[in-house]
């Protein structure tokens, strides 16, 4: 892993996650995308190097039906974009080498999902590039920078979940299958880091095995207090 990190490096910019696109290529190559996948996001796709529109403070809503629900996953993933470009820029103290290298990749995977959902949604119909407000987390303390990214994995997951049953094209709806597999496995990294041998717990798993599922006003409550923009997603799949 750390020599596909090393290749792709230079592509791959977190420096300033929010407004720039990792080339199609290295997409296409850590995305894996099918046929189908591949016509899905061109028939979306604008210029990779045209920078976001950022707005000013107030408040973004994120539309109606299938557009809303991508635009609603966009919106977290620019969150954890932003926020894993940030540990990586700025390291706790102590980070271990395999700390860094895995949160690395993860800083990687969430820009590619940010930038997969900015190639999808029509231009016209996509959010602007929000602004992220970290200033509740101590990015030089371990403890501070797991525990937010605990919240903002467990939040991711349970958003994908729970948004599931709003999406209405079976494509989106696999394309978001496969990326909220790819969070589970990073919400279950990190809670390892925290408490070694742990991957899980009953505060995300029932009893029956099933991982929660939680609506849009309930995830968007939790992540407003990272964006600086008020979210709205009152018409998120209607």
């Amino acid at each position: 892993m750390s020599n596909l990190l090393k290749k792709e490096g230079e592509e791959a910019d977190l420096s300033t996650p929010l407004l720039v696109p990792i080339k199609r290529r290295s997409f296409f190559m850590y995305a894996g995308a099918t046929a189908g996948a591949t016509a899905l996001l061109l028939s979306g796709c604008d210029d990779d190097n045209e920078d976001d529109k950022t707005p000013a403070a107030g408040t973004v809503s994120l539309g109606m039906g299938d557009i809303g629900v991508l635009n609603y996953a966009y919106a977290l993933e620019q969150l954890e974009a932003a926020f894993y470009a940030q540990v990586i820029a700025t390291p706790y103290a102590n980070m271990s080498a395999d700390e860094k290298t895995a949160l690395t990749a993860i800083a990687k995977h969430e820009a590619i999902h940010r930038d997969f959902f900015k190639a999808a949604i029509p231009e016209a119909s996509r959010i602007p590039g929000l602004n992220p407000d970290f200033s509740s987390i101590t990015f030089t303390s371990r403890d501070s920078v797991l525990g937010a990214a605990k919240t903002f994995e467990d939040l991711g997951v349970a958003a994908y979940n729970g948004a599931g049953r709003l999406i209405q094209d079976p494509k989106y709806l696999l394309l978001a299958g496969k990326i909220v597999s790819v969070e589970a496995r990073h919400a279950a990294y990190i809670r390892d880091l925290i408490t070694p041998g742990s991957f899980s717990g009953s505060d995300v798993v029932d009893a029956n095995g099933l991982d929660q599922a939680l609506p849009v006003s309930t995830v968007l409550a939790a992540a407003q207090k990272y964006i600086k923009e008020t979210i709205n997603g009152d018409n998120v799949g209607k």
